[in-house]
């Protein structure tokens, strides 16, 4: 075995065997876990909520209701309009949006949408 500079110790094949065997059992076990990491993250529900003019409905509340457990979870819309619902279960959900009274229509995702991210504008009639 020489151990000079810029040099490695020869390894026998068998040893360079193991440890490429090591190496691939290492790969596979990262990779593994990184799928179930991005599986756990869920679907991700987001959109606009708008008034019949395409402006963004400032203060609007969103809820998005799971139809099996009927547990719902509520986002304030912010200055551009947006609303964003990550790491949803794969379940059916309804969403609709809320205003001064005004509500939306309410829009359903289904359990059988296999998108990981649903898009969904919310229209309120804010001159009803």
């Amino acid at each position: 075995m020489r151990n000079q500079i810029g040099m490695f110790p020869r390894l026998s094949f068998r040893r360079a065997a193991l440890l490429a065997c090591a190496f691939l059992l290492v790969l596979s076990v990262t990779g593994s876990a990184l799928d179930k990491k991005d599986a756990q993250l869920g679907r991700l529900l987001s959109g606009k909520v708008l008034d019949q003019q395409d402006n963004p409905v400032v203060s609007a509340i969103v809820y998005l209701t799971n139809t099996r457990t009927h547990a719902v979870k509520t986002y304030i819309v912010g200055q551009d309009g947006t609303y964003r619902f990550p790491g949803l279960s794969n379940v059916d959900y309804e969403v609709y949006a809320q205003f001064n009274n005004h509500k939306s229509d309410t829009k359903s995702v289904s359990q059988f949408d296999d998108r990981s991210q649903v898009y969904i504008d919310l229209k309120i009639d804010t001159a009803k």
